[in-house]
């Protein structure tokens, strides 16, 4: 045999193995972009996410690596925090609600962007449609539509039956959240309740809600959004002091900040199957092939302890149906 092709072949024997670690060994940047205050505010819910990247091969320190990207009160800079992200040339960004998303669209039509949570995605021009989202936008959504807006509403007049006029406090800039209004009025006219719209973007705005809250004895629904949930905890203080019955579409209210009763997705699990698909997309599948998921579990959390407060009984069957109970 012919020596050099001998040394060549062998070479290339050799090169093999090496090359295949060299490709194992590929360190991938993953971008979470969250408008919430820092990971202190659902630190579960980061814990899941990097639990399902684990089970699925992929590991801190090991072939990924995390970049955090956290807004909380200076919701205005996610924008900036987006493009932070993409000129460290992260391989996918996972972000947190329909103003992150937005905000990492703007930044990158080519960096995958996964949905850990949003609100009317396809209404708000971040997916061309749940089955087919095109582009480079796939994820998760929060709820199942508007529709669950009546559910909410039935829960709350069962725990508060004398409950005849609902504020409701939510922030118009975020984008989503104004398809929810006619389903919102539909269901409280059907509960024989009047629904209040209060739209508060500022510390003043929001006082003069709680303030109209407390005068009109109304029950206060506590939208989501990173200024309400900035402000969750005096929200539900004031209106426990004021002796008012809270609602809310996030279950962390309810145990975090004293909120009466809340029916919703759970959080950690949302963004735990938010890891699906990033395992999936660094494994070779285009976003825009992926369809959209919508929750299909909820789960109902009660306060006892906030109803106690307010002289409320929670009829037995419904807290048998709870899957949480703060007590």
């Amino acid at each position: 045999m012919n020596r050099r092709v001998f040394v060549t072949g062998l070479g290339a024997v050799l090169a093999a193995p090496l090359a295949a670690k060299a490709e194992q060994a590929r360190m991938y940047k993953i971008g979470f972009l969250s408008s919430a205050a820092g990971p202190h505010s659902y630190p579960s819910s980061t814990l899941a996410f990097r639990q399902e990247l684990r089970e699925r091969g992929w590991v801190e320190g090991q072939n990924i690596s995390i970049e955090y990207r956290w807004a909380g009160a200076r919701i205005d800079d996610v924008s900036s925090l987006a493009e932070d992200l993409v000129k460290l040339r992260v391989d996918v960004i996972v972000a947190g609600g329909n103003r992150a998303v937005s905000a990492a669209k703007t930044a990158t039509s080519d960096v995958p962007i996964v949905m850990s949570h949003s609100l009317d995605p396809v209404g708000s021009g971040l997916v061309a449609s749940l089955a087919k989202p095109g582009g480079n936008v796939t994820g998760l959504t929060w709820d199942a539509g508007p529709e669950i807006a009546e559910k909410r509403l039935q829960l709350f007049k069962t725990v508060s039956p004398g409950l005849s006029r609902v504020i409701n406090l939510w922030d118009p800039r975020e984008p989503g959240l104004a398809r929810y209004w006619p389903a919102v009025t539909r269901a409280a006219e059907s509960l024989g309740c009047i629904a209040e719209s209060a739209e508060v973007r500022t510390r003043e705005e929001l006082e003069r809600a709680l303030l109209k809250a407390k005068q009109d004895r109304a029950g206060i629904f506590v939208w989501a959004g990173p200024f309400l949930n900035t402000h969750s905890k005096a929200i539900c203080d004031f209106a426990l002091s004021s002796r008012l019955p809270t609602l809310s579409p996030t279950n962390e209210y309810i145990s975090k900040d004293g909120c009466l009763i809340g029916y919703a997705p759970s959080t950690d699990d949302v963004v735990r199957r938010a890891g699906i698909y990033v395992d999936r997309i660094l494994r070779g599948a285009r976003p825009g092939d992926l369809p959209v998921e919508q929750p299909v579990k909820f789960e109902l959390a009660i306060n006892l302890k906030t109803a106690k407060t307010l002289g409320l009984t929670i009829p037995p069957s419904l807290l048998l149906r709870a899957d949480q109970v703060i007590e």
